[in-house]
């Protein structure tokens, strides 16, 4: 299966080494890593019957990257841990494969090694390598008031995309909504063409704009105030209008679209791509129009019995 799994791949420039020995060897040019692991669990956070082995593959890379890009890296390789059950189709570690590389490409990297167990559910966990190119991190750290906050990419589609699963209903025109939630697409150029233009904090938009926002204002010791206009996405709204459900929730709190928010010196110019959707402000925490906005701010992994939903991933 192994053999079957890397035969034919090419691995990207970083990777020095790929499969085939104890361990792989993998570039450091500036002699620092970016590191991140992440962890998907069959049922909490991806469903066979919504997915295909393609789309979860694909999902499992993507968010690892993004974290990495997040940091003001660029991806350089991605070590896979599989776990399985042993009646596990070949076809379908064939698509989950192929998803993976696909994305690791598309992200600029490839896939160095990994393990590959048996188990009673399938359990996936990537660890991403990210190169600084001898550039500083961006961290969450580094807000200050005055600073413009931003997005690049789309959010509140993936969560449409799971609450249209969740129902079980199909409106008109979701296929869109479908594909968001299935295989996120974060736009990793937005980031590393701009990395050295006046950003001073960055996060991907894993858990919920709130909370992923709310990360960098208590690490900077700062608060955020956003602009609810600057949010709107008319063609969520007018789907959610189809569903009953309330789309600024969704962009809100949704997560998983794996955007980027950041917040920008003000002396500069947003970079193509970019969104302004709000102010670094004096004080604490995230407010939308100058008011703290009710109920959760995004996902959490503990947050209580009930907390399970099958699809996210964070």
């Amino acid at each position: 299966m192994i053999e079957r799994i890397n035969r034919g791949r090419v691995q990207a420039s970083g990777v020095l080494l790929g499969p085939g020995d104890d361990a792989a060897l993998v570039a450091a040019p500036d002699g620092r890593f970016v590191v991140t692991t992440d962890m998907l669990v069959q049922d909490r956070h991806f469903r066979l019957d919504w997915s295909s082995p393609e789309d979860i593959g694909r999902k499992a890379i993507a968010q690892n990257a993004a974290d990495v890009v997040a940091m003001g890296a660029w991806p350089s390789a991605f070590v896979v841990a599989l776990g399985c059950p042993a009646d596990t189709a070949l076809e379908f570690v064939d698509g989950l494969s192929d998803g993976m590389w696909a994305e690791a490409a598309r992200a600029g990297a490839s896939i160095a090694g990994g393990d590959l167990v048996r188990s009673r559910e399938l359990v996936i966990s990537v660890t991403a390598f990210g190169d600084l190119r001898g550039g500083a991190a961006i961290t969450r750290a580094g807000a200050r008031v005055g600073d413009t906050v931003a997005v690049a990419g789309r959010l509140g589609w993936s969560a449409a995309g799971l609450a249209i699963l969740t129902a079980g209903s199909r409106p008109d025109d979701v296929a869109e909504a479908l594909a968001a939630h299935r295989v996120p697409q974060p736009p990793y150029a937005a980031v590393l063409d701009t990395v050295t233009t006046g950003v001073t904090a960055l996060t991907d938009v894993s858990d919920g704009l709130l909370a992923d926002l709310g990360h960098i204002a208590e690490s900077s010791g700062v608060a955020i105030d956003l602009d609810s206009a600057a949010l709107r996405d008319p063609a969520l709204e007018r789907l959610a209008a189809r569903m009953d459900a309330d789309a600024a929730q969704w962009i809100l709190t949704g997560g998983e679209d794996h955007a980027f928010a950041g917040t920008w010196s003000p002396e500069t110019d947003l970079p193509a791509g970019w969104t302004p959707i709000g102010r670094v402000c004096a004080g604490h925490g995230v407010t939308v129009d100058g008011a703290t906005r009710p109920g959760d701010a995004g996902w959490e992994s503990f947050g209580g019995v009930d907390s399970a939903v099958p699809g996210r991933s964070r």
